[in-house]
């Protein structure tokens, strides 16, 4: 067995067990029609079958690639799906808020597809599956009570990079692997632009950084980019509260 057969069998042993335990039998996944949320729900797919629904979330923002891409991967693997949008609560907020620049929109919508989904597992009794890889969780890239949030995260502990072999292992459509990794916030955003590296050469740091606990000199040492590795630093420093629960004030 390959190394990522291993892990999709894991996977799916994983998500039968913690569903199992939490007293559920139906899940969610938001399918923006990017890489993580396919294979979180190919995998998914798998093990739940008619008891996974899909729930597409557009705004006006939304690329109609992006649409495109997740109608397919539901037509390629037969996954129910739903298409809730969030435009009517995104423009009516816009309205009272003009101001709103594109980072504000952006995580603003982010919590409005969190509060959408969250209300139809309500409704459908179902939990709702996390979409976000190791790497944008260490980085912090991902919106704290948006996109992070969730009930079960099976892809939590695998780097970006590792997710695109797990998409070609899984099938995922080609379109889907093959496209610039983007969060769909704004049109033409684009996760890479944002952080000014490829995942690649960020995933190589990080391994050293976090795997190997090496130090920043002999990270440097091999020939990792200084800049890049200054920045990853920083911002796995400064966004490690977005993967804690809030800290309570204990009375002693």
């Amino acid at each position: 067995m390959n190394k990522y057969a291993h892990i999709t069998e894991y996977l799916k042993g994983f998500l039968k067990a913690e569903v199992s335990k939490r007293g559920f039998k139906k899940v969610l996944v938001g399918l923006s029609g990017g890489l993580d949320s396919a294979v979180v729900a190919v995998i998914a797919h798998r093990v739940f079958k008619d008891e996974l629904l899909c729930v597409k979330m557009p705004s006006q923002y939304s690329s109609q690639n992006s649409l495109i891409d997740a109608d397919t991967l539901c037509n390629d693997f037969s996954i129910r799906a739903i298409t809730a949008s969030i435009e009517p609560m995104l423009s009516a907020y816009e309205e009272l808020n003009p101001d709103m620049d594109k980072l504000r929109i952006g995580n603003f919508s982010s919590r409005m597809r969190m509060a959408t989904i969250f209300d139809i597992s309500a409704r459908e009794n179902a939990l709702v599956l996390g979409t976000s890889n190791k790497s944008e969780l260490m980085l912090g890239y991902g919106t704290i009570y948006g996109d992070l949030a969730c009930a079960i995260n099976p892809i939590g502990d695998l780097y970006k990079s590792e997710i695109y072999k797990l998409a070609k292992y899984l099938g995922v459509p080609k379109a889907i692997i093959d496209k610039a990794p983007s969060a769909d916030l704004w049109e033409g955003q684009s996760d890479e632009d944002d952080l000014g590296y490829t995942y690649a050469k960020i995933d190589s740091a990080l391994r050293l950084l976090v795997d190997e606990r090496l130090s920043k000199e002999d990270i440097l040492k091999k020939d990792i980019d200084k800049e890049m590795l200054e920045m990853l630093i920083k911002r796995v420093s400064n966004n490690s509260f977005k993967t804690e629960m809030p800290k309570i004030a204990k009375m002693v």
